[in-house]
């Protein structure tokens, strides 16, 4: 049985709370999709994860979420079973009011942290910062990676520092998920965009690894941003 971290969530989300980008990027995404909300804060889009510590500290904080039911999208109703199976130890799907609803400041990590998530290299080093490309045609983020700004980016990377310090079983699910996406860019034959967290920008060759600093504008735009 796992054996879950002490982890200071309240400390967790005051360090780790500074927007992406400088403007709001959700508008930039919300025309494009028809429930007029943007992609990331969509339940019929994106199911947020909690940690269990996490979901331990927002329920007596707020009334925001609620544990995933799966039928909160009429039109694709899903059993969350096999789907809360298949997540990682000390985590669970859960569901927001939506974004008229926000309280920023109880935000899970993982929509802090969308649509990035920590890369690690095969050696299992923490190098920075990649990215859900399942999202690459619908998040605004992915086509302006430029705009992401240097403080959080920092956050991003202290917070992520911390957490895998304390856990390291986490550290390992998104060395599994870094596996995955060597292995999707190996096959469609393209290198890897990486927010490095000494600050600059690079790809990533999927199959050696070989890390080449680049210039933000020789990223690609996607879907509706192109």
């Amino acid at each position: 049985m796992l054996v879950l971290p002490r982890l200071n969530i309240e400390r967790i989300y005051k360090n780790f709370h500074v927007p992406t980008t400088p403007v709001d990027c959700g508008q930039h995404c919300a025309v494009h999709n028809p429930t007029g909300k943007p992609f990331c804060c969509d339940i019929c889009q994106a199911v947020p994860v909690a940690y269990h510590p996490e979901w331990d500290y927002l329920k007596p904080n707020t009334t925001l979420w609620q544990p995933w039911r799966g039928d909160e999208c009429p039109h694709e109703p899903t059993d969350p079973a096999p789907l809360q199976a298949d997540l990682p130890d000390g985590m669970l799907f859960v569901a927001c009011k939506g974004p008229v609803f926000c309280e920023r400041e109880y935000r899970t990590v993982s929509c802090r942290q969308f649509p990035f998530f920590p890369y690690i290299t095969s050696d299992f080093r923490f190098i920075g910062m990649a990215y859900d490309w399942d999202f690459e045609s619908r998040c605004w983020i992915l086509s302006n990676l430029d705009q992401v700004t240097s403080a959080y980016r920092q956050e991003f990377i202290e917070t992520f520092d911390q957490l895998f310090n304390l856990w390291p079983e986490e550290m390992e699910n998104y060395a599994m998920l870094s596996e995955d996406m060597r292995e999707h860019f190996l096959t469609v034959k393209r290198r890897i965009p990486l927010l490095h967290r000494k600050g600059n920008f690079a790809l990533v060759s999927p199959g050696n690894e070989r890390c080449q600093t680049v210039q933000p504008n020789q990223f690609k735009k996607y879907g509706f941003y192109r």
